[in-house]
């Protein structure tokens, strides 16, 4: 989980990462995605996130022709992923659950942590 951190934080420090309300279009095509990712200035390669409850299928149509695009589910992101595309964009629930499930994992480690401390006092 840590290097998904860093690779999130590389992402927003390079100012690449993007977060969308939401990936609805009027239709499932091809060149209205390619519209939409021109204007949040993802011209090269873009990895966009969706969590599962949200994918639906416009997006998985409209999005699986375009070049240089790859769409995942916030439950699959890959630290390699974020770091191979130029863009990451994620839907705001996208990111709310990724942001959990890191957090989650932070709470773990420091919950062992300090019960490692309690059991050598």
């Amino acid at each position: 989980m840590g290097a998904l951190r860093s690779a999130i934080a590389s992402k927003i420090n390079d100012g690449k990462l993007t977060i969308v309300e939401n990936f609805d279009v009027a239709e499932a095509k091809t060149k209205v995605y390619r519209a939409a990712l021109n204007k949040l200035d993802a011209k090269k390669t873009a990895l966009l996130v969706e969590s599962s409850q949200n994918l639906n299928e416009k997006l998985y149509l409209g999005s699986r022709n375009l070049q240089g695009v790859e769409l995942v589910l916030s439950s699959e992101v890959h630290p390699y992923d974020l770091l191979k595309y130029e863009n990451a964009i994620f839907s705001k629930v996208a990111f709310e659950t990724l942001t959990e499930t890191l957090k989650k994992s932070v709470s773990k480690r420091q919950h062992a942590k300090n019960g490692a401390e309690k059991e050598a006092a």
